[in-house]
């Protein structure tokens, strides 16, 4: 039994009124056109959805065949299939990172070791602590909630034969880019994950995908329900894949690099540290007595997220979402407050 609350989130730091630096979901979405074509895509709800189109429309958006796609509501339910589908003899799951993973392991009764990254070398992957033995590793890049961006070539060493390696990409279209993805990698299974969530606010929609061997993919769909994904998140798939829409999501994605690297140095100057080399759309802060200061920055109208629900973090870890500099210049005010009053 696991000692932290895997499915505590960030939307269980919200409450009316709050500024919301606690959930990762890009600020200002769904855009507009996306709405509007949600809202077309209504008129169709009396027809099971049909995902053929969206499945095709991933797979050339990352030079795949269709059969090497599963379309899934929300990348988080990919974990739950892979832990019905497989029945790994030692699976590993590299933390600190997004908890769904080990929780849908254990819900399936498979035991999980945790290989755990060390703050002092800033959360970075040495791919020899993962046991040469594991069958199934489960990995996320940039990683949730650390922010790092592991590369792909190092990442590339853990897959091999007789081995799954699961690698999480679900912030990975936040990255001016993509550097570092293995979305289009062949190697011995392989297993991707991408979320639409995030770039494009469709946390309420749920809708994310899979890539994976042909194989793998067909193990997953056995044990997915039929009509899993809806017409309208089917919708969503295909038309966030289209060149104009990767070119937005490109655009944003280096908009949040330029308010990521605001926020890292108001935090800086505050005397806090900040891990390493932020990637992700999101920062992680030691914070000596983190769960006053979660609760003072609380009090002041800000919601971060708790570290201590994370495996290798504790309470005196914080993660902050990216936000534009004004809403960065309101936090880091009433953080400074916190440290006068205290």
């Amino acid at each position: 039994m696991s000692e932290f609350d895997l499915h505590h989130h960030g939307d269980d730091e919200l409450a009316p009124g709050l500024v919301d630096l606690a959930v990762n979901v890009r600020p200002g979405t769904p855009p507009e056109w996306l709405r509007t074509r949600l809202a077309e895509s209504l008129a169709d709800l009396a027809a099971y959805p049909k995902p053929d189109a969206a499945r095709k429309a991933v797979a050339a958006r990352h030079g795949r065949s269709p059969a090497e796609v599963l379309l899934t509501a929300g990348a988080a339910e990919a974990f739950t299939l892979i832990a019905r589908a497989l029945t790994p003899r030692r699976a590993v799951v590299v933390h600190p990172q997004f908890t769904e993973p080990e929780a849908a392991l254990r819900a399936a009764g498979h035991p999980v070791e945790r290989v755990l990254l060390r703050s002092e070398n800033d959360f970075t992957l040495d791919p020899a602590a993962v046991p040469p033995d594991a069958d199934l590793v489960v990995v996320g890049n940039p990683t949730n909630p650390t922010s790092v961006l592991h590369p792909a070539a190092t990442l590339a060493t853990l897959a091999r034969p007789g081995r799954v390696l699961v690698v999480d990409e679900a912030f990975m279209d936040a990255i001016p880019g993509e550097t570092e993805t293995l979305a289009t990698a062949a190697l011995p299974g392989l297993v991707v994950l991408r979320s639409l969530t995030k770039t494009w606010g469709l946390a309420g929609l749920r809708i994310g995908y899979c890539l994976a061997p042909p194989d793998l993919v067909s193990a997953f769909a056995r044990v997915q329900p039929h009509w899993s994904v809806s017409a309208p998140a089917l919708v969503a798939a295909e038309v966030t894949s289209t060149p104009a829409a990767l070119l937005e999501a490109a655009g944003a994605a280096r908009e949040v690099a330029v308010d990521r690297g605001y926020l890292q140095r108001r935090l800086r100057s505050l005397g806090l540290r900040v891990v390493g080399d932020p990637r992700g759309p999101f920062v992680l802060v030691a914070v000596p007595d983190g769960e006053t200061v979660r609760a003072g920055l609380r009090a002041a109208g800000f919601a971060v997220r708790r570290g201590d629900s994370f495996p290798g973090l504790g309470p005196d870890w914080l993660r902050i979402a990216v936000r534009d500099a004004a809403t960065t210049d309101a936090l880091v005010t009433a953080w400074a407050d916190l440290g006068r009053r205290g």
